[in-house]
Formats: structure tokens, sequence, C-alpha cells
């Protein structure tokens, strides 16, 4: 007696026990729990403690309320330009009504999926390839709104959607690498020309400068050079002109320049003396004619027999140089006269000693073939 009252107390306090486990519910944060009582919606939970009618109420769904992420697998997709992509996306979504999201709808993650993929395909038909490739935002809006708008009726919220890849078949991969290495070639050969273009450009304006420069430099050194001559010329003239030189420091000057006259291979004047006595003879009556001239008597300071003795050594050089004159010049016309026979041209007249000391004008005479 006393064990089937031990075993009935035992199996009233089980019930007990099982009838507040199921009549107590705790929910925790960011998530609702669905009742039903007797096969029909009765509430949703909210996060806390709640209790339940046992074995009446019972719990159909619990309802993870904050975003969620799902990544799709590849789905194939076909161009406006008939090329196949693979293309990856990946969904961030919340739940915002959890009774929606647990009736209208049977598996929402699934009808989500399906949705996403035949979206994307609509999208991704309507765009070639190289769009497809660089409008991303484009179709990231497109797929959120028709997402956003279709699972509004479930409860869903569509917070956004992102492709995460966009894979072109591999041979259209070597087609746009060879592409995207052309475009870089001629991108690298169009600023090397214009690194080049501007070079020349920057090289010639340089040596234009520089050319302008030099000519400057070239025309200030001109007239400074011309002005130089000029003040030493002007310098010249006044010594001379305060100086007053005498006519025998200009015969004597001269006598010193008919070495200098003689010698040459291209002069034409010919100082040739018929004899050089007598050319000794004017020389020293020109030099004594000098010595008789008004008021061009020897100063005190001037060493007069110095002056002589380089007055004869100036006429012993000119008469050298005249008579070395005289034996070309004679050379020369006794090769003319030996070439043209009888009929020679005739030899040329002497020119008086006189003409060495500027009396008489100096013939000239031209070069003969």
């Amino acid at each position: 007696m006393d064990i089937a009252l031990a075993v009935l107390l035992g199996a009233v306090a089980l019930i007990v026990v099982v009838t507040l486990v199921r009549a107590v519910r705790i929910v925790p944060q960011q998530r609702q729990d669905v009742v039903e009582r007797l096969g029909k919606y009765k509430r949703t939970l909210s996060p806390g403690l709640n209790l339940l009618v046992p074995f009446i109420d019972a719990v159909r769904t619990k309802v993870d309320m904050r975003e969620q992420v799902v990544s799709f697998p590849p789905q194939p997709v076909i161009t406006s330009d008939n090329l196949g992509v693979s293309i990856d996306t990946v969904l961030y979504f919340k739940v915002a009504d959890a009774v929606k999201a647990t009736y209208e709808i049977s598996n929402f993650l699934q009808a989500i999926e399906q949705l996403t993929v035949t979206t994307l395909r609509n999208v991704i038909g309507s765009l070639d390839l190289e769009r497809a490739l660089t409008s991303r935002d484009q179709i990231n809006r497109h797929l959120s709104g028709v997402l956003d708008e279709t699972t509004g009726r479930w409860g869903i919220k569509v917070t956004r959607v992102e492709i995460k890849a966009i894979e072109p078949p591999p041979s259209i991969r070597d087609s746009m690498e060879k592409q995207m290495r052309a475009e870089r070639d001629r991108r690298a050969a169009i600023l090397n020309a214009e690194g080049q273009k501007q070079s020349q450009i920057l090289t010639a304006e340089g040596d234009k400068q520089a050319a302008v420069l030099r000519a400057d430099g070239d025309r200030q050194a001109r007239i400074l050079q011309a002005e130089g001559q000029a003040k030493a010329i002007r310098t010249v003239f006044d010594a001379i002109h305060q100086a007053n030189p005498s006519q025998k420091v200009l015969a004597y000057q001269y006598l010193q320049a008919l070495p200098e006259i003689a010698n040459g291979t291209a002069n034409k004047v010919w100082i040739v003396p018929a004899e050089l006595n007598k050319a000794l003879e004017g020389l020293g009556g020109a030099l004594g004619g000098l010595s008789q001239m008004v008021g061009d008597e020897p100063r005190a300071a001037v060493d007069s027999a110095a002056v002589e003795r380089e007055a004869a050594e100036a006429a012993e050089a000119a008469a050298a140089a005249a008579r070395q004159v005289n034996d070309e010049v004679r050379a020369a016309e006794a090769q003319v006269n030996a070439r043209s026979g009888p009929q020679g041209l005739p030899a040329p007249e002497p020119v008086p000693p006189a003409s060495l000391t500027g009396e008489s004008t100096v013939e000239s005479r031209p070069e003969r073939a």
C-alpha cells in the first residue's frame, strides 16, 4: 500500500513538473516565438518570461529577428551578346513580421534565392558583358528593389544585395586580358610620345633661348669692341695731333714699312730701282733734304747719330728687298720671253729711286699670267 502511494505521488510530481515546464517559456532577445492554441495562431511571444496553457498552447516556430546573410551558389546567366557568365550573389535580409514569415510562405529563404536568380537573369539578359562588368551598382539597386517589393508581403525586409563575382568564360577572359594589355601598351606609347614631344619642345626652347643669348652677347661684344677701337683710334689721333711729328719721322716710318710692302707673293706693286747706287744717293739726298726743313731741327734730347744709323740700316734693308724683288721680276720676264718668243711682252720700266722717299708716284702694274 505504501509503495503504491509513493508511485502515485511520484507520478503526480512528475506531471506537475512537466506542466510547469510547458507553461513557462523564456524567449531570448531578438527572437519571437509564434504560439498556436489547438492548431490555431494565438499570439507571438516577446523576449522575456512568458506563460502558456499547458497541453493547449504550443510554440509553432522560433523566428530570429536579426539581420541575416545568405550567400547563394554561382548561377549561370546569359548576357545580351550571348555570352554565358557565372554570377555569385550575397543577400542581406531580416524578418520584419514573424507571423507573415511563418504563415505566408513555407520556406522564405528558398523563395528569396529563386527570386534572386530569376531577377538576376532578367537584368543581366538586357546588358552586354562590358556593361554587366561595369554596372554592378545599377544591378544591385535593381535587385534590391524587386526583392524588397516581392518579399514585403512575406514579412521579409531585403536590406542589401551584392554581386560577389562575375566570371566570364576562359576564352573571353583571355581576350579581355589581351585587349587590356593592348590598351595599356597604347597608353604607354602615347605617354612616351607625349614625353618625347615635350622633351623636344623644351630642348628647342632651350636652344632658341641660348641662340638669342649668344647673339645678344655677340652683339654686345661687337659693340664694346667697336667702341674700344673707336676710342683707340681717337686716342692715337689725339696723340699724333698733339705731338705734331715732323716729316723726318714720317719718312723714317715709311722706310721701315718698305720691306713689308715688298714682301708678299700677291703684291701687285713692284718697286724696281734702276741702279742701286742711285737709289742710295736718292735716299741720302732725301734724308739730307729732310734735315734742312724749316722748323725741323733735332731736339737736344734726341741722338741724331743714332737716328741716322737706324735710317741707314732701314735703307739697306729696303735696298736688299728691292734687289730681291728686282731679281724675281727679271726671272719672271725671262720665263715669259722664253715662252712667247720674239713677240714677247716688253720689260717693265724701272722705278726711279726718288719714289722710295715719296717724291713721285709708284707705278702699279698687274700681274702677268
